[in-house]
Protein backbone atom coordinates (compact mmCIF):
# COMPACT_ATOMS: atom_id res chain seq x y z
CA UNK A 1 0.00 0.00 0.00
CA UNK A 2 1.71 3.25 -1.14
CA UNK A 3 1.75 6.64 0.79
CA UNK A 4 0.76 9.82 -0.48
CA UNK A 5 3.56 11.29 -2.48
CA UNK A 6 5.50 14.06 0.06
CA UNK A 7 5.82 17.69 -0.61
CA UNK A 8 9.47 18.74 -1.78
CA UNK A 9 11.72 19.92 0.93
CA UNK A 10 13.04 23.70 0.42
CA UNK A 11 15.98 23.80 -1.80
CA UNK A 12 14.93 20.44 -3.47
CA UNK A 13 15.25 20.74 -7.45
CA UNK A 14 11.80 20.77 -9.12
CA UNK A 15 10.93 17.39 -10.95
CA UNK A 16 11.48 18.09 -14.58
CA UNK A 17 7.67 16.30 -15.98
CA UNK A 18 6.12 13.39 -14.26
CA UNK A 19 7.53 9.90 -14.87
CA UNK A 20 6.26 8.01 -17.98
CA UNK A 21 3.65 5.36 -17.74
CA UNK A 22 5.41 1.63 -17.86
CA UNK A 23 5.48 0.80 -21.65
CA UNK A 24 5.83 -3.27 -20.92
CA UNK A 25 1.73 -3.10 -19.99
CA UNK A 26 1.16 -4.19 -23.52
CA UNK A 27 3.89 -6.36 -23.96
CA UNK A 28 2.76 -7.97 -20.30
CA UNK A 29 -1.19 -8.33 -21.59
CA UNK A 30 0.04 -10.15 -24.63
CA UNK A 31 2.19 -12.44 -22.61
CA UNK A 32 -0.68 -13.47 -20.22
CA UNK A 33 -2.98 -14.03 -22.73
CA UNK A 34 -0.47 -15.87 -25.09
CA UNK A 35 0.46 -17.80 -21.47
CA UNK A 36 -3.76 -18.89 -20.50
CA UNK A 37 -4.48 -19.97 -24.00
CA UNK A 38 -1.36 -22.00 -24.33
CA UNK A 39 -1.25 -20.24 -28.15
CA UNK A 40 1.77 -22.21 -29.06
CA UNK A 41 -0.79 -25.40 -28.87
CA UNK A 42 -3.35 -23.40 -30.61
CA UNK A 43 -0.50 -22.73 -33.08
CA UNK A 44 1.07 -25.73 -33.68
CA UNK A 45 -2.59 -27.92 -33.75
CA UNK A 46 -3.60 -25.44 -36.42
CA UNK A 47 -1.03 -25.51 -38.44
CA UNK A 48 -0.80 -29.34 -37.95
CA UNK A 49 -4.56 -29.93 -39.51
CA UNK A 50 -3.58 -26.94 -42.23
CA UNK A 51 -0.45 -29.81 -43.02
CA UNK A 52 -1.94 -32.73 -43.07
CA UNK A 53 -4.89 -31.58 -44.57
CA UNK A 54 -3.03 -30.41 -47.24
CA UNK A 55 -0.72 -33.62 -47.32
CA UNK A 56 -4.00 -35.84 -47.42
CA UNK A 57 -6.54 -33.75 -49.63
CA UNK A 58 -4.09 -31.49 -51.69
CA UNK A 59 -5.90 -28.57 -50.96
CA UNK A 60 -5.36 -26.47 -48.47
CA UNK A 61 -8.08 -26.57 -45.57
CA UNK A 62 -8.32 -23.02 -44.30
CA UNK A 63 -11.44 -23.36 -42.80
CA UNK A 64 -10.75 -26.29 -40.92
CA UNK A 65 -7.01 -24.88 -39.59
CA UNK A 66 -9.02 -22.29 -38.23
CA UNK A 67 -11.28 -24.26 -36.52
CA UNK A 68 -8.95 -26.17 -35.08
CA UNK A 69 -7.55 -23.41 -33.40
CA UNK A 70 -10.54 -22.14 -31.77
CA UNK A 71 -11.22 -25.44 -30.24
CA UNK A 72 -7.54 -25.84 -28.92
CA UNK A 73 -7.80 -22.51 -27.87
CA UNK A 74 -11.23 -23.05 -25.70
CA UNK A 75 -9.96 -26.80 -24.30
CA UNK A 76 -6.80 -24.83 -23.12
CA UNK A 77 -8.59 -21.87 -21.61
CA UNK A 78 -11.42 -23.92 -19.95
CA UNK A 79 -8.10 -26.22 -18.43
CA UNK A 80 -6.05 -23.19 -16.92
CA UNK A 81 -8.97 -22.88 -14.65
CA UNK A 82 -8.48 -26.04 -12.87
CA UNK A 83 -4.57 -26.27 -13.69
CA UNK A 84 -4.60 -23.51 -10.94
CA UNK A 85 -2.81 -25.65 -7.90
CA UNK A 86 -0.24 -27.16 -10.20
CA UNK A 87 0.25 -23.85 -12.25
CA UNK A 88 0.88 -21.96 -8.97
CA UNK A 89 3.87 -24.38 -7.74
CA UNK A 90 5.24 -24.60 -11.64
CA UNK A 91 5.44 -20.85 -11.89
CA UNK A 92 3.61 -20.86 -15.07
CA UNK A 93 2.44 -16.74 -16.91
CA UNK A 94 -0.59 -15.56 -15.61
CA UNK A 95 -1.31 -17.51 -12.49
CA UNK A 96 -2.55 -14.76 -10.88
CA UNK A 97 -4.86 -13.14 -13.94
CA UNK A 98 -6.75 -16.77 -14.23
CA UNK A 99 -7.48 -16.92 -10.39
CA UNK A 100 -8.86 -13.23 -10.21
CA UNK A 101 -11.20 -13.89 -13.42
CA UNK A 102 -11.68 -17.62 -13.28
CA UNK A 103 -15.96 -16.90 -13.17
CA UNK A 104 -15.50 -14.58 -16.60
CA UNK A 105 -13.31 -17.39 -17.92
CA UNK A 106 -15.34 -20.22 -17.44
CA UNK A 107 -18.63 -18.44 -18.41
CA UNK A 108 -16.50 -17.05 -21.79
CA UNK A 109 -15.31 -20.26 -22.26
CA UNK A 110 -18.45 -22.48 -22.00
CA UNK A 111 -20.42 -19.74 -23.95
CA UNK A 112 -18.22 -19.09 -26.91
CA UNK A 113 -18.38 -23.71 -26.74
CA UNK A 114 -22.14 -23.60 -27.13
CA UNK A 115 -22.26 -21.00 -29.98
CA UNK A 116 -19.73 -22.09 -31.80
CA UNK A 117 -21.35 -25.83 -31.83
CA UNK A 118 -24.24 -23.89 -33.73
CA UNK A 119 -22.40 -21.73 -35.98
CA UNK A 120 -19.44 -24.10 -37.58
CA UNK A 121 -22.62 -27.38 -37.47
CA UNK A 122 -23.97 -24.92 -40.54
CA UNK A 123 -21.21 -24.59 -42.41
CA UNK A 124 -19.16 -28.38 -41.80
CA UNK A 125 -22.41 -30.31 -40.00
CA UNK A 126 -19.93 -33.79 -41.07
CA UNK A 127 -17.77 -32.09 -38.25
CA UNK A 128 -20.80 -31.65 -35.35
CA UNK A 129 -19.92 -35.75 -33.96
CA UNK A 130 -15.82 -35.09 -33.98
CA UNK A 131 -16.05 -31.82 -32.59
CA UNK A 132 -18.79 -33.11 -29.84
CA UNK A 133 -16.03 -35.98 -29.12
CA UNK A 134 -13.24 -34.14 -28.83
CA UNK A 135 -14.64 -31.78 -26.42
CA UNK A 136 -15.76 -34.44 -24.70
CA UNK A 137 -12.56 -35.74 -24.02
CA UNK A 138 -11.29 -32.45 -23.17
CA UNK A 139 -13.91 -31.66 -20.69
CA UNK A 140 -13.32 -35.77 -18.94
CA UNK A 141 -9.57 -34.70 -19.48
CA UNK A 142 -9.55 -31.28 -17.42
CA UNK A 143 -12.48 -31.45 -14.95
CA UNK A 144 -12.80 -34.25 -12.11
CA UNK A 145 -16.42 -34.91 -13.54
CA UNK A 146 -15.69 -38.93 -14.08
CA UNK A 147 -16.69 -41.30 -11.61
CA UNK A 148 -15.39 -40.52 -8.23
CA UNK A 149 -14.71 -37.21 -9.19
CA UNK A 150 -11.79 -38.30 -11.28
CA UNK A 151 -10.82 -36.50 -14.36
CA UNK A 152 -8.48 -38.00 -17.64
CA UNK A 153 -5.49 -35.98 -16.61
CA UNK A 154 -4.81 -37.04 -12.81
CA UNK A 155 -4.87 -41.28 -14.80
CA UNK A 156 -1.86 -42.68 -15.43
CA UNK A 157 -0.79 -43.46 -19.10
CA UNK A 158 -4.67 -41.83 -19.87
CA UNK A 159 -3.36 -38.73 -19.53
CA UNK A 160 -0.78 -38.41 -22.14
CA UNK A 161 -3.07 -41.24 -24.55
CA UNK A 162 -5.90 -38.73 -24.58
CA UNK A 163 -4.19 -35.73 -25.47
CA UNK A 164 -2.99 -37.64 -28.28
CA UNK A 165 -6.16 -38.73 -29.08
CA UNK A 166 -7.07 -35.16 -29.20
CA UNK A 167 -4.89 -34.42 -32.22
CA UNK A 168 -5.60 -36.96 -33.77
CA UNK A 169 -9.27 -36.38 -33.86
CA UNK A 170 -8.36 -32.23 -34.76
CA UNK A 171 -5.16 -32.83 -37.32
CA UNK A 172 -6.20 -35.99 -39.14
CA UNK A 173 -10.19 -36.57 -38.86
CA UNK A 174 -11.43 -33.07 -39.26
CA UNK A 175 -9.84 -32.44 -43.00
CA UNK A 176 -10.47 -36.78 -43.69
CA UNK A 177 -14.03 -35.75 -42.86
CA UNK A 178 -14.69 -32.86 -44.76
CA UNK A 179 -12.53 -34.13 -48.08
CA UNK A 180 -15.69 -34.39 -49.90
CA UNK A 181 -15.95 -30.23 -49.60
CA UNK A 182 -13.06 -29.68 -51.03
CA UNK A 183 -13.87 -30.91 -54.72
CA UNK A 184 -11.34 -34.38 -54.28
CA UNK A 185 -13.13 -37.51 -55.03
CA UNK A 186 -10.15 -39.14 -53.28
CA UNK A 187 -7.20 -38.95 -50.80
CA UNK A 188 -4.18 -37.27 -52.96
CA UNK A 189 -1.91 -38.56 -54.99
CA UNK A 190 0.35 -40.99 -53.32
CA UNK A 191 -1.77 -41.20 -50.55
CA UNK A 192 -3.25 -44.33 -49.31
CA UNK A 193 -5.04 -46.05 -46.88
CA UNK A 194 -1.41 -47.49 -45.67
CA UNK A 195 0.25 -43.93 -45.80
CA UNK A 196 -2.33 -42.74 -43.47
CA UNK A 197 -2.12 -45.73 -40.95
CA UNK A 198 1.72 -45.03 -41.34
CA UNK A 199 1.83 -41.38 -40.66
CA UNK A 200 -0.63 -42.05 -37.62
CA UNK A 201 1.49 -44.00 -35.95
CA UNK A 202 4.34 -41.51 -36.53
CA UNK A 203 2.15 -38.69 -35.35
CA UNK A 204 0.48 -40.20 -32.72
CA UNK A 205 4.18 -41.45 -30.68
CA UNK A 206 5.67 -38.27 -31.98
CA UNK A 207 3.19 -36.62 -30.38
CA UNK A 208 3.29 -38.80 -27.14
CA UNK A 209 6.93 -37.53 -26.59
CA UNK A 210 6.06 -33.98 -26.63
CA UNK A 211 3.77 -34.79 -23.62
CA UNK A 212 6.15 -36.49 -21.67
CA UNK A 213 8.56 -33.60 -21.99
CA UNK A 214 6.07 -31.24 -20.95
CA UNK A 215 5.36 -33.52 -17.74
CA UNK A 216 8.91 -33.53 -17.59
CA UNK A 217 8.87 -29.92 -17.11
CA UNK A 218 5.55 -29.95 -14.98
CA UNK A 219 6.75 -32.74 -12.49
CA UNK A 220 6.76 -30.73 -9.14
CA UNK A 221 3.36 -29.52 -9.55
CA UNK A 222 2.02 -32.82 -10.62
CA UNK A 223 3.50 -34.44 -8.01
CA UNK A 224 1.92 -31.56 -5.53
CA UNK A 225 -1.65 -32.11 -7.31
CA UNK A 226 -1.17 -35.76 -7.35
CA UNK A 227 -1.14 -36.08 -11.56
CA UNK A 228 0.31 -39.54 -11.81
CA UNK A 229 2.66 -38.60 -14.75
CA UNK A 230 5.36 -40.88 -15.85
CA UNK A 231 7.92 -38.28 -14.38
CA UNK A 232 6.08 -38.61 -10.48
CA UNK A 233 5.70 -42.51 -11.29
CA UNK A 234 8.86 -43.44 -12.76
CA UNK A 235 11.28 -40.31 -11.70
CA UNK A 236 12.95 -38.25 -14.65
CA UNK A 237 15.40 -40.86 -15.73
CA UNK A 238 12.83 -43.33 -16.06
CA UNK A 239 10.23 -40.65 -18.16
CA UNK A 240 13.33 -39.80 -20.08
CA UNK A 241 13.93 -43.03 -21.72
CA UNK A 242 10.18 -43.77 -22.68
CA UNK A 243 10.48 -39.88 -24.50
CA UNK A 244 13.54 -41.22 -25.73
CA UNK A 245 11.95 -44.53 -26.93
CA UNK A 246 8.50 -42.62 -28.74
CA UNK A 247 10.91 -40.47 -30.33
CA UNK A 248 12.46 -43.25 -31.81
CA UNK A 249 10.09 -46.14 -32.62
CA UNK A 250 8.08 -42.49 -34.19
CA UNK A 251 11.06 -41.97 -36.77
CA UNK A 252 11.08 -45.72 -37.29
CA UNK A 253 7.79 -45.63 -38.51
CA UNK A 254 9.16 -43.38 -41.14
CA UNK A 255 11.59 -44.93 -42.27
CA UNK A 256 10.35 -48.38 -42.79
CA UNK A 257 7.01 -46.56 -44.55
CA UNK A 258 9.14 -44.94 -47.09
CA UNK A 259 11.26 -47.79 -47.13
CA UNK A 260 8.31 -49.95 -47.96
CA UNK A 261 6.76 -47.14 -50.89
CA UNK A 262 3.95 -46.29 -48.26
CA UNK A 263 5.06 -43.19 -47.05
CA UNK A 264 5.77 -40.55 -49.79
CA UNK A 265 8.81 -37.80 -49.11
CA UNK A 266 7.17 -35.28 -48.93
CA UNK A 267 5.75 -36.61 -45.52
CA UNK A 268 9.06 -38.96 -44.89
CA UNK A 269 10.98 -35.54 -44.18
CA UNK A 270 8.88 -34.71 -41.17
CA UNK A 271 11.36 -37.15 -39.73
CA UNK A 272 13.43 -34.10 -38.98
CA UNK A 273 11.30 -32.75 -36.13
CA UNK A 274 11.98 -36.10 -33.74
CA UNK A 275 15.74 -35.43 -34.12
CA UNK A 276 15.30 -32.15 -33.16
CA UNK A 277 13.00 -32.29 -30.51
CA UNK A 278 15.59 -35.45 -29.01
CA UNK A 279 18.63 -33.05 -29.60
CA UNK A 280 16.73 -29.91 -27.63
CA UNK A 281 15.11 -31.72 -25.15
CA UNK A 282 18.48 -33.49 -23.48
CA UNK A 283 20.24 -30.23 -23.74
CA UNK A 284 17.10 -28.69 -22.00
CA UNK A 285 17.54 -31.56 -19.53
CA UNK A 286 20.77 -30.95 -18.46
CA UNK A 287 20.32 -27.42 -17.33
CA UNK A 288 17.22 -27.94 -16.02
CA UNK A 289 14.03 -27.84 -18.45
CA UNK A 290 12.13 -24.63 -17.90
CA UNK A 291 8.60 -24.00 -19.29
CA UNK A 292 10.56 -21.27 -21.60
CA UNK A 293 11.90 -24.24 -23.43
CA UNK A 294 8.66 -26.31 -24.02
CA UNK A 295 6.95 -23.36 -25.20
CA UNK A 296 9.89 -22.79 -27.24
CA UNK A 297 10.18 -26.26 -28.38
CA UNK A 298 6.53 -26.22 -29.67
CA UNK A 299 7.53 -22.95 -31.70
CA UNK A 300 10.31 -24.61 -33.26
CA UNK A 301 7.33 -27.01 -34.15
CA UNK A 302 5.45 -24.68 -35.44
CA UNK A 303 8.38 -22.54 -37.39
CA UNK A 304 9.14 -26.36 -39.08
CA UNK A 305 5.47 -26.76 -40.62
CA UNK A 306 5.49 -22.98 -41.59
CA UNK A 307 9.01 -23.40 -43.57
CA UNK A 308 7.54 -26.75 -44.89
CA UNK A 309 4.78 -24.86 -46.66
CA UNK A 310 7.43 -22.33 -47.78
CA UNK A 311 9.04 -24.54 -49.59
CA UNK A 312 5.92 -26.02 -51.42
CA UNK A 313 4.81 -22.43 -52.46
CA UNK A 314 8.65 -22.01 -53.51
CA UNK A 315 8.08 -25.38 -55.55
CA UNK A 316 11.14 -26.75 -54.62
CA UNK A 317 11.54 -30.23 -55.62
CA UNK A 318 10.27 -33.34 -53.42
CA UNK A 319 6.83 -31.53 -52.54
CA UNK A 320 4.63 -32.11 -55.45
CA UNK A 321 1.44 -34.28 -54.57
Amino acid sequence: MSSAPSSPSPGAPATAEPPAPDSRGGWEGLRIFASISRLHIVAIASLGTFTFGWLFTGTYPWALAAISAFDWFIVNLLNRVVDLDEDRVNRITGVAFVDAHRRAIVWVGFGLLVGSFVGIALVYPELTWLRAAYHALGLAYNWPILPGGRRIKALYFFKNTASAAGFVITVFLYPLAALADYGASGLAPGISAGTLWATAAFFVLFELSYEVIYDLRDEPGDRAAGVKTYPVVHGLAGAMRITDGLIVVSALALIVGYATGVVPWRIFVMILAPIINLVYYKRAMRRGITSADCIRLTWYGAALLVAYHLWVVAGLPGVEV
